[in-house]
């Protein structure tokens, strides 16, 4: 993100206090991960390019997320870090002599300070400087291996950094505030392309001109979903040709800042009064649940209360005329929501660690009948997790609801017409405070744009 930004409101001093403090506090975790493990030291490998079968047409890199935990790096194949307790960390950073294909730019900015530097040319010139006395363990994919450095990833190193990861330092939360501010610009300007009437591909293009990235930049493939498409959860298509009548718009897509993600769903209809009023009603549900992302609270327990959540809008609206209880038990909510209410978020989109029950691992399990939920934690102050309800009209589910008893209390006719229009889901990034209410990032970052148009108005 562009620090002239003015959603931006970081100071290079504070930035830089958070930085130290962040790569601090990784260290300590390191060492304690080491500690507990019987290893040395940590060597984290960036990732290598990888090639289509039989091809010489490289996929979208995608860096270890272990690696751009400590650096602001996302685009770096075949560098290396070295962790030791007591020393400065090791970046030993690949700039390849290039004329195929643009190198990476060196090193520099806020970052490069806190680090030992080491540039080499060739991906084979890093081993001198991996190669350390003691046990290592080495965190990467296989095919980064160089020599006798072959990634091992210890699940007892490994195990307390990713449980240790799910609580976000202040440097971080300042990454996903970033990508919150720019999956929001973007999100406007897709809502602006439906509005004019453009196709799935016409407002996936609107979102990439908002945010200023290709789509190779994305945390995850945008999904852009008009009418009926909506009520396809991970719809994968953009189509060219818009619908001869745009009914409604689900954009489930993010952006990131230094490699942390956003991830922000908003539905948006055409001015159909019962699709504005199941819009209307899941935004109040939504928001009943984002505030209950408060520390010491069992995330399982909110996936549970959004059942509880979407049967009173069943009811309000409608859509089905049964008791609340009822119908949560008879899972005729799960017709209406079949996925989980979220995930953890962070250096990744589903960030890892969501069903740990400690730091030597282990599983915390899913509520029965849930297959689906990405995170079943208690709730501590750092961590950042998504809050997503969904009303869906899926054609599969919905049959197998009308085989039921509970079909005599379905508004078919109704649910008919909603159809048409797929299905809602909204979607915010929300930090968990250690008191009081949560930061709802998402939110907060769509009341500043809101600010700012007020602002240009008035001049």
């Amino acid at each position: 993100m562009n620090a002239a930004d003015p959603l931006v409101r970081h100071s290079p001093d504070s930035l830089d206090a958070l930085y130290t403090a962040h790569l601090a506090e990784q260290q300590r975790r390191t060492e304690h991960a080491l500690q507990r493990g019987g290893f040395d030291a940590l060597l984290i490998a960036s990732g290598v390019e990888k090639f289509a079968f039989l091809d010489d047409r490289p996929y979208v890199f995608q860096p270890n997320p272990h690696f751009k935990l400590w650096v602001p790096l996302v685009r770096q194949t075949d560098s290396w870090l070295v962790i030791r307790p007591g020393h400065r960390p090791r970046l030993v950073y690949c700039q390849p002599e290039d004329y195929w294909h643009v190198p990476p730019a060196a090193p520099s900015g806020f970052w490069v300070e806190h680090f030992e530097l080491i540039v080499v040319r060739k991906p084979a010139d890093a081993l001198p400087y991996l190669q350390l006395p003691g046990r290592l363990a080495i965190v990467g994919e296989a095919d980064a291996a160089l020599g006798d450095i072959v990634p091992n990833n210890p699940p007892e190193v490994l195990n307390p950094l990713h449980f240790a990861r799910a609580a976000k330092t202040g440097y971080e939360l300042l990454r996903l505030r970033e990508a919150s501010a720019l999956g929001a610009k973007a999100h406007l300007a897709s809502q602006r392309a439906f509005r004019e009437g453009l196709s799935e591909a016409g407002i996936h293009n609107a979102y990439l001109a908002a945010c200023g990235f290709a789509e190779r930049d994305l945390p995850y493939g945008n999904i852009v979903a008009l009418n009926e498409h909506a009520a396809v959860l991970h719809y994968q298509y953009q189509d060219q040709q818009a619908p001869a009548q745009s009914l409604s718009l689900l954009v489930d897509a993010g952006a990131h800042s230094c490699g942390y993600a956003s991830d922000i769903t908003r539905t948006t209809g055409n001015g159909d009064a019962s699709f504005q009023a199941l819009i209307d009603a899941m935004e109040a549900a939504q928001l009943r649940l984002v505030d209950q992302v408060r520390a010491g609270v069992d995330y399982r327990d909110i996936h549970l209360a959004s059942h509880r959540e979407i049967a009173g809008v069943l009811r309000q609206l409608g859509i089905v005329r049964m008791d609340e209880e009822a119908m949560v038990a008879q899972r005729v909510t799960a017709t209406f929501l079949p996925h989980g209410i979220g995930h953890l978020l962070g250096l990744q989109v589903h960030d890892i660690g969501g069903f740990m029950a400690g730091e030597d691992g282990g599983a915390i399990a899913k509520p029965e009948g849930h297959p689906y939920l990405r995170l079943t934690r208690v709730l501590q102050a750092g961590m950042v997790v998504t809050i997503e309800p969904g009303l869906y009209f899926i054609p599969m589910l919905l049959d197998q609801l009308r085989a039921t008893p509970a079909s005599s209390q379905v508004d078919w006719a109704l649910v008919k017409h909603l159809s048409a229009f797929g299905g809602v889901r909204i979607e915010d990034d929300v930090a968990c405070r250690a008191e009081g209410a949560p930061e709802n990032l998402t939110r907060d970052a769509f009341d500043a744009l809101d600010a700012l148009d007020g602002i240009g108005a008035q001049g």
